[in-house]
């Protein structure tokens, strides 16, 4: 998957330089058609299906595969997975036929790149934040999963991994043991979202619970305008060659 905004070194590179990154979009957690339409329709670049049956966004493969076939063409979908077994892998993938998957679970990098080879698509591995010291651990999925998502880390006792509309010290990711492409998520909505990306220069958002009137209900105004936040211009530094 190729990296999002990312830059190439130049002939007479310079440490830094002033510029508009693109970045990309993704609504997570989508289990209805007027979703889909809304981050079509606002240039949303991926909507997100949860498959990890005690969130309240999950969606069972048979009704995300109408959703799937609505965005062909249009918008990327992504698989969300938490830990999936083989079976359950094979019947979304048989099911759904997404364009990309999502590990949001305890995943080893073994088990992602398995995943990686069964299904042939590429992966983003989710890892959970609360200080800088978990952002060192996305140095073992590098190479093997396509990008790391950085997420707030869940509440202990909490059977979600994501999902709960918290946030970390996006600070955390301004060191070099982030790596290039990232996703930033955790506690997103439209009245943050462009300081988060000031901040981290991430290569992506993802946003599932700052876009709700409620768990699992998605608001498509607030899609519209997360969206519209996001892709909005932003005069934002990046090392050439990063």
């Amino acid at each position: 998957m190729a990296a999002p905004g990312h830059f190439k070194g130049a002939l007479h590179p310079q440490p830094w330089k002033v510029c508009q990154v693109p970045v990309k979009v993704k609504i997570c957690g989508v289990r209805t058609r007027e979703i889909v339409e809304a981050a079509v329709d606002s240039g949303a670049d991926y909507v997100g299906f949860v498959f990890f049956s005690k969130s309240p966004r999950y969606i069972a493969p048979d009704a995300a595969r109408p959703l799937a076939e609505l965005a062909l063409g249009s918008i990327e979908t992504v698989a969300v997975l938490v830990d999936p077994d083989d079976a359950l892998l094979h019947e979304m993938l048989a099911t759904v036929r997404p364009s990309l998957l999502q590990l949001h679970g305890s995943e080893t990098p073994e088990r992602v790149a398995a995943i990686r080879a069964r299904s042939g698509l590429c992966v983003i591995k989710a890892i959970g934040v609360a200080t800088s010291d978990d952002v060192a651990k996305a140095a073992a999925y590098r190479g093997i999963a396509d990008m790391i998502l950085f997420d707030a880390k869940a509440p202990a006792g909490s059977d979600l991994t994501g999902g709960h509309g918290l946030a970390f010290d996006w600070r955390a990711l301004r060191g070099p043991l982030v790596g290039r492409p990232f996703a930033l998520s955790g506690g997103l909505d439209p009245d943050n979202v462009w300081d988060a990306l000031a901040t981290t220069d991430a290569d992506m958002v993802d946003v599932s619970s700052g876009v709700e009137r409620a768990p699992g209900e998605k608001d498509p105004g607030l899609v519209r305008r997360f969206i519209q936040m996001a892709k909005a211009p932003r005069p934002l530094k990046r090392a050439i060659g990063s």
